[in-house]
């Protein structure tokens, strides 16, 4: 499995970004899929999941301002963030949930106060 998280960049506090995962290997359908994000100096953190049925969850510092969906016929999962604040500032990651697969590359995302 292959996974490619793209998307991020630099924003001002109150921006938005869209980040975007592409897999391949194996499809997603069956999968539930999350977003990660692990910030300089801190351990790596779940940010959103999404179970193979469309249920979500959130975690309480994003709820309201991220929403995570999926495509399954493209095989990607995406991640759209509003308001961002300096302490969303990390490297983005996806994965499935729970996490077995191997972690693919991550996406910078860095918001300026």
């Amino acid at each position: 499995v292959q996974l490619q998280a793209s998307g991020g960049g630099l924003v001002q506090a109150g921006g938005s970004l869209r980040l975007s995962c592409a897999t391949s290997g194996i499809s997603i359908s069956r999968n539930g899929m999350g977003w990660y994000r692990q910030a300089p100096g801190k351990q790596r953190e779940r940010v959103a999941i999404i179970v193979a049925g469309g249920g979500t969850n959130y975690a309480d510092s994003v709820k309201g301002r991220f929403t995570i969906s999926r495509d399954n016929a493209k095989n990607t999962v995406h991640l759209q963030m509003s308001s961002l604040k300096p302490e969303d500032t990390a490297v983005y990651y996806c994965n499935n949930f729970p996490i077995s697969w191997s972690w693919g590359q991550g996406t910078q995302v860095t918001v300026s106060s």
